[in-house]
C-alpha cells in the first residue's frame, strides 16, 4: 500500500520551470532583444531605444536571479522530484534543460510557466518553443492557469497590505499587466476574450481580498502597460501612463499601482512602473505607490507544488476564486492560435503535427 501511494505520489519525476529570459550584463542586452523580436522585423535602431532601459539597471534584467530564488525554494517545495529551469530567450535555454532532462533519464515532467493567463504570448508561445527545443519523447504537461487560484490571489493581496499607510482609503487601485494586440486577446482562450477577462476577474478578486482586510474604500480597474507594437496595429487600452492623465483630470490624488499581471519585479515593471509612470504621476501631482509581485513568497511556491500534486492526483480538488472555475489542465486544440500554426508540446497531442 504504501510502495503504491508512493508511485501515485511520484508521477512526475521531474518539474520543469520555464520563464522569458533576460541579459545578464550589457553585451548580453541586445542580442537578447533581437531574441526576443526574432522574425519581426525590428530595427535595431528601435531595439537600441529599448536597451537603453536595461542599462538604468546596469544593463541587465532582474529576471534571471529572480528566477534562481525560485527554483531554490522550488526544490526545496517539490522533493524528491528533480526541478530543471529554461527560458525562452536567454541562457539557460529551453533546449539546454531539455537535453538535461533527457540526459538524467527523465520521461514524464510537469511544466510550470511563469505566466498566469491565458493569451498566445503567455501560454501557446511558450508550448511551441517547448516543441521547437526538442521534446520529443519526453512527455510535459503543462500546468493549469493559475490567475484565480488562492495561492496566486492571496499573495497578490499580501503585497497590496503591505503597503500599509501608502493604500490610502480612497486611493484608486489600478492593476496593470502586458497589452497585447486586440486581435490576440480576442483569439485568447479556448473560446476567445480569455486574457483581458482573466485578468479583469483576478483585480477583482485581489481588491475584493485588500478591502475586507483593510480600511481601502476605493474604486479599481485595469490598465495597460509594456505595449511594443506599431501605432497601426490597435493594442489593449488604456495605457498606464495615459489613465493617470485621465485620473489626474478626474481629480484622483492617490493612485496604488498593482502589477497583477507579472509574476516577478522584472525591468518592464521596474522601468515602465517604478521608473516611467512615476515620472508621468509626479509630474501630475498624483501621489503614486506600487505594490510589489508575488516573487517567491511561500504562498506562491506552495501554489506550485500545489498545482504540480493536483495534476498528479486528478481526483484532487482544484482550487479556484471567483466565477470562472479553475482553468482546463490540458489546452484545448486550436487555443490561442497564432497567425501560422506550429507544432506546441505540453498540450493537445494532436498539436505535436499542426
Amino acid at each position: 500500500m504504501e510502495r503504491g501511494l508512493q508511485q501515485l505520489l511520484t508521477t512526475y519525476e521531474a518539474v520543469l520551470l520555464v520563464s522569458f529570459g533576460g541579459p545578464e550584463g550589457p553585451d548580453d542586452v541586445m542580442p537578447f532583444l533581437r531574441n526576443v523580436t526574432a522574425g519581426r522585423g525590428v530595427p535595431d535602431e528601435r531595439l537600441e531605444k529599448v536597451a537603453e532601459h536595461y542599462a538604468l539597471f546596469g544593463g541587465m534584467s532582474p529576471i534571471n536571479e529572480q528566477n534562481r530564488e525560485l527554483l531554490a525554494a522550488l526544490r526545496l517545495a517539490l522533493a524528491p522530484r528533480a526541478v530543471y529551469w529554461g527560458n525562452r530567450n536567454w541562457a539557460p535555454y529551453l533546449p539546454e534543460a531539455l537535453a538535461e532532462m533527457r540526459a538524467d533519464g527523465v520521461r514524464r515532467a510537469a511544466v510550470f510557466v511563469t505566466a498566469a493567463y491565458a493569451s498566445y504570448s503567455s501560454c501557446r508561445q511558450y508550448r511551441e518553443d517547448l516543441a521547437a527545443a526538442g521534446s520529443g519523447e519526453l512527455q510535459l504537461d503543462k500546468l493549469r492557469h493559475y490567475y484565480n487560484h488562492p495561492g496566486f490571489i492571496t499573495a497578490q493581496a499580501d503585497a497590496v497590505v503591505a503597503l500599509g499607510a501608502a493604500l490610502a482609503p480612497q486611493a484608486r487601485m489600478v492593476f496593470t499587466a502586458h497589452s497585447i494586440p486586440e486581435a490576440s486577446a480576442r483569439t485568447s482562450g479556448p473560446t476567445g476574450g480569455a486574457y483581458p477577462r482573466q485578468l479583469g476577474e483576478a483585480a477583482d478578486l485581489v481588491a475584493g481580498l485588500v478591502r475586507e482586510r483593510t480600511g481601502w474604500v476605493g474604486a479599481h480597474e485595469v490598465a495597460w502597460q509594456s505595449r511594443s507594437g506599431p501605432p497601426s496595429v490597435p493594442w489593449l487600452e488604456p495605457d498606464i501612463n495615459d489613465r493617470l492623465e485621465q485620473l489626474a483630470a478626474e481629480g484622483v490624488r492617490d493612485v496604488v499601482i498593482v502589477p497583477v499581471g507579472f509574476v516577478s519585479d522584472h525591468v518592464e515593471v521596474r522601468y515602465d512602473l517604478d521608473i516611467e509612470a512615476a515620472a508621468t504621476a509626479e509630474r501630475l501631482g498624483i501621489t503614486l505607490s506600487r505594490a510589489a509581485t508575488v516573487g517567491t513568497g511561500p504562498l506562491f511556491v506552495q501554489m506550485v507544488a500545489d498545482l504540480v500534486t493536483e495534476r498528479e492526483n486528478l481526483g484532487n480538488l482544484r482550487p479556484a476564486l471567483g466565477p470562472s472555475g479553475p482553468s482546463h489542465d490540458v489546452c484545448p486544440l486550436g487555443c490561442c492560435p497564432a497567425r501560422t500554426p506550429r507544432p506546441a508540446a505540453a498540450g493537445d497531442p494532436r498539436e505535436m503535427g499542426s
